[in-house]
């Protein structure tokens, strides 16, 4: 019924390995083939942030192994997506984006205000948000699950809380699809994190968002909670940008590309994700 961690072996084989392909290449190349310098059409967006020296990136800082706040900068695999993208436009990944934090109810207006260039939120593709923002990737699929007290016998899968309290995240595409799978009691709060409690406290027999989300609050809260293992959706994460920049959009998938055939996913997954879930294979970009 749990995720389980790799066996601890192969994370330290993965690092060696990885140290191995670095050292081939001198000791201050990472692995893996850099981005030339390139110059964009001008009046791009591409060009624009190249000029201005800076994207910015909207993110959570509350989910562990994807996008938690960190001493400095966020980490997780959302961070290393966006610094694959802000690489490719010739930025420093470590010093040229400003990170802002966003929540599932914020990530459209910010997009559309201006606030942010980009998301990567663990922000699920769909057709309602493409109403009024584009998306690039997928560059994960995830699946909705549940999250439940450790130990817990009596719910293998969401037949089972259809008649208890779920809780999920205002906002969220996980909350709408509870109430479609027939949920009649949902809670909902502003982070998957504020669900805990409830959960803690008996007054929520799960927590349902993805399972890689799941993963990681019981990760963080080791002992405590663990996932049902017994996804009832597909949920494609993509990185969300202004409607209809067209350009952009192929730019990044095009990014997505790249970075899945020389490693760099890969690579971010296995540092991040990757510590708790066996790495995937790369989803195929849609291309409208």
């Amino acid at each position: 019924m749990k995720i389980m961690k790799k066996a601890a072996v192969l994370v330290a084989a993965g690092a060696l390995l990885l140290t191995g392909c670095s050292a081939d290449k001198g000791d201050n190349e990472e692995a893996g083939p850099k981005p030339e310098a390139v110059e964009f059409e001008a009046g791009t967006t591409m060009a624009k942030l190249q000029d201005a020296g800076k994207i910015t990136v909207g993110t959570k800082f509350d989910q562990p192994l994807f996008g938690l706040k960190g001493l400095d900068s966020p980490e997780g695999f959302d961070i290393e997506i966006a610094k694959i993208v802000a690489a490719e436009l010739g930025l420093d990944p470590e010093k040229d984006i400003e990170w802002v934090e966003t929540v599932s109810a914020n990530r459209e207006p910010f997009i559309e205000n201006g606030k942010v260039d980009i998301v990567v939120a663990t922000y699920t593709i769909n057709d309602t948000r493409k109403e009024v923002i584009s998306f690039a990737g997928p560059y994960y699929i995830a699946g909705q699950d549940l999250l439940v007290l450790a130990g817990t016998d009596d719910v293998k899968g969401i037949d089972d809380v259809l008649d208890k309290t779920v809780c999920s995240v205002t906002g969220s595409t996980s909350l709408e699809n509870l109430k479609t799978e027939g949920v009649k009691d949902t809670m909902a709060t502003e982070t998957y994190s504020n669900c805990l409690e409830p959960l803690r406290a008996g007054k929520a027999a799960a927590v349902s968002t993805d399972n890689v989300i799941l993963a990681g609050l019981a990760d963080q809260n080791p002992g405590e909670f663990e996932v049902v293992e017994n996804p009832f959706t597909e949920e494609p994460y993509g990185i969300g940008l202004k409607k209809d920049d067209e350009e952009f959009r192929n730019f990044i998938n095009d990014t997505l590309e790249k970075a899945y055939d020389d490693g760099r996913w890969a690579k971010a997954w296995e540092n991040t994700a990757g510590v708790v879930l066996s790495t995937p294979t790369p989803p195929a970009v849609e291309r409208y």
